[in-house]
């Protein structure tokens, strides 16, 4: 075991590491996760999922379902080092959890499943990783398990993740025979020894005689590999057509931190095999604060830099808010700077001032005080009362905005009300505190029926939120059918629409005349989806003056709230203000809004407009038997598979399927699969509802 530090006075953030563990839903992260508390000290005791005893999944949810929820942050130490750690749930529902970790982590573990390799979600959160330019290392786990295979899972990184994975270790064993690992870089032997429950649980061995060429060969293929990324080493290569241990750690850890390729190591986490040497990974191939670019963001039109330095100017981003009974947790990360318990910062959105009550070491539910947090640390403060998760907190004296973490828009709402009309009341403040720790949840009240709506990202999603409220304030809510979330888009646009808009109801009138070319919006050649809205203007000789070509702007986006077929939100579209004409006295800003936005919803109406509605990528694996009447199933509700692939016994089918069609179909496929088949899915985003189904949705 190795988790000493350095004295608080030398320590630095270079002796720090942020990091996340990222993967699909049951790929084993959590597993992970408390074998490297259990391995660096931080845990006396190994936390298993399945007994609901980990350190990470501790709220009652996360453990009567046996899957993580809520991110939750961790901290050890390793080697010298301090690991802040943030275990990310795996379920496409609660990716936004996911998004906003990544946000402020300076690398990531990706955890694979060594028999499913990449899997759907395990896609998406490398994706993201990518967005935010996150360093990885991957670890393959579950070697022990029927099927497992290292190559393969390797095979998948490959090809579905487009990067080039850099095999640093050859398993001892298959499946319930996997023992050991070989470390190709030092070329020797780790060999776990079961029962044994010291934290050092591996012993140095030489390379089995058995393992000893094919050592040698994938030790070559490594050198090759490198040598092609890396300038350095491939001038050695040339030089020596072999690599030394120090050059091919060096171009290892340049090739991670640059991204141009990921580092693979394996085990099992469940059996404490390959735990130490995944330490010892993170600590030499991730970066620390000081390794990574200087934060950048902006105050006004000014660009401002905030570098890992505990000197500069305090500034930090918050990326997580839990209201608890003991008080308001604003998760944040310190970028730049230093903060102490009684310190006043203030939060850049609001421009006031938020004063630090106390500083917490997090280590998931329980709290260690600090006195002190300094750049590169991940710490929760109490205190600051107005920060949401995508606030920055800064020194008064130095203000500056870091970019927030994206927030996806909501696909599935329900009606929620309380069930006795006392306690009406409660549920508006039980949602208020929901939307405000997670702001992938949206509330709004129809207003048409006056019910109050709760949004967010899958039924999943919405379920647990509801179970939060009952758990935590005690009352019971009436939950509705969930709804998906349709849009409207243009098919067909019109050109050279005109509208006039004239008020005169005595003094200065409003005048203002626009002329709108509306037209569909393609999506780019690199398969990504199209924008929401484009504006642009032709207008020449200063017929309409910029400030009122803003305007006309402002008051197409209004329009695009609700589109004329069903209401539903408008997008797509590019509108392009063609010409217009002002009144030397009515015109004013306010009148080109009014002339925009109605001028937009008359386009709109004239135009041919589809509706679009959400689509998920959907993964099943189902026994063989099954698959025919699986597939059937699909077609009913308007699949389109897209690969079926059979893996020991069972087939694994893709397809695209409309959200709207997959409200109870985890029951379904248990049904038609006695209990065998399970499924998962990837959101892909809006596609055109087929005529015939669009009339019964509009019908509602």
């Amino acid at each position: 075991m190795r988790t000493n530090l350095p004295a608080p006075s030398t320590r630095s953030s270079a002796y720090v590491r942020n990091l996340g563990i990222l993967a699909h839903v049951d790929a084993g992260k959590t597993t992970v996760t408390e074998r490297i508390l259990f391995l660096t000290g931080a845990t006396h005791k190994r936390g298993e999922v399945h007994d609901g005893t980990t350190v990470t999944d501790f709220d009652a949810q996360e453990r009567d379902r046996g899957i993580t929820i809520f991110a939750a942050a961790v901290s050890c130490a390793w080697d010298g080092h301090r690991i802040n750690l943030i275990d990310t749930p795996g379920h496409v529902d609660f990716a936004d959890e996911v998004e906003r970790s990544l946000r402020v982590l300076d690398g990531a573990v990706a955890v694979f499943d060594a028999v499913a390799g990449v899997e759907p979600q395990s896609e998406s959160v490398w994706r993201q990783a990518d967005r935010y330019g996150v360093p990885r290392i991957a670890f393959v786990n579950k070697l022990d398990r029927a099927g497992a295979d290292l190559d393969t899972a390797v095979a998948s990184i490959r090809e579905r993740l487009s990067t080039v994975p850099l095999v640093v270790q050859l398993p001892i064993g298959r499946e319930g025979e996997f023992t050991g690992v070989v470390d190709l870089l030092r070329m020797r032997a780790l060999v776990w020894h079961a029962g044994r429950e010291t934290h050092d649980a591996y012993e140095v061995v030489p390379i089995p005689a058995d393992l000893r060429e094919q050592a040698d060969r994938r030790r070559h293929l490594l050198e090759e590999a490198v040598a092609e990324l890396h300038a350095a080493a491939m001038e050695e290569y040339c030089a020596t057509s072999a690599l030394s241990t120090g050059t091919l750690t060096a171009a290892l850890r340049d090739l991670t931190l640059s991204g141009e390729g990921v580092v693979v190591l394996c085990g099992s986490a469940y059996r404490n095999r390959g735990i130490e040497p995944l330490l010892e990974a993170v600590v030499a191939y991730l970066p620390s604060p000081v390794d990574v670019p200087a934060m950048r963001g902006t105050w006004g039109d000014a660009v401002e830099e905030r570098a890992a330095d505990a000197t500069a100017p305090f500034a930090g981003l918050v990326f997580k808010v839990n209201a608890t009974a003991t008080g308001r947790l604003t998760y944040l990360r310190v970028y730049s700077g230093a903060i102490e318990k009684g310190d006043t910062v203030m939060n850049a959105g609001t421009g006031r001032g938020e004063r630090i009550g106390r500083i917490l070491r997090v280590q998931a539910d329980r709290h260690a005080e600090l006195e002190r947090a300094v750049a590169g640390d991940i710490v929760a403060v109490i205190g600051p009362k107005s920060a949401r998760a995508g606030t920055t907190l800064c020194a008064p004296g130095a203000p500056v905005v870091l970019e927030p973490p994206a927030v996806t828009a909501s696909v599935v709402s329900v009606a929620v009300e309380a069930r006795r009309n006392v306690d009406t009341g409660r549920l508006s403040s039980a949602l208020a505190r929901l939307v405000e720790e997670d702001p992938s949840l949206a509330v709004r009240v129809d207003a048409e029926t006056g019910q109050t709506v709760l949004s967010g990202m899958g039924e999943l999603h919405l379920e647990v939120a509801v179970e939060k409220i009952r758990r935590t304030h005690g009352f019971d809510v009436e939950v509705g059918r969930p709804q998906v979330s349709y849009r409207e888009t243009v098919v067909r646009g019109v050109s050279g629409l005109t509208y006039r808009h004239v008020k005169q109801d005595g003094g200065a009138g409003q005048f203002a005349h626009v002329v709108l070319d509306v037209e569909p919006l393609a999506a780019p050649d690199d398969g990504t989806a199209a924008q929401a809205f484009v504006f642009g203007s032709t207008v020449v000789g200063g017929r309409v003056p910029q400030e009122y070509v803003r305007a006309v702007e402002a008051g197409c986006r209004d329009a695009l709230a609700e589109g004329p077929l069903g209401g539903h939100p408008v997008t797509g579209l590019r509108v392009t203000l063609t010409d217009g004409a002002t009144h030397p006295k009515d015109s004013s800003e306010m009148a080109f809004r009014t002339a925009g936005r109605f001028a937009l919803r008359e386009a709109l109406r004239a135009a041919e407009v589809a509706l679009l509605e959400p689509v998920v990528e959907l993964t099943a694996t189902v026994p063989d038997d099954a698959v025919g009447g699986v597939l059937g199933d699909l077609a009913a509700r308007r699949g389109k598979v897209s690969g079926q692939a059979a893996r020991a016994g069972t087939a694994v089918l893709t397809a695209t399927v409309p959200l709207a069609e997959l409200f109870g179909y985890a029951s379904r496929l248990r049904s038609r699969t006695q209990g065998r088949g399970t499924f998962t899915t990837r959101p892909t985003g809006y596609a055109a509802v087929p005529a015939a189904a669009s009339g019964a949705v509009l019908a509602r």
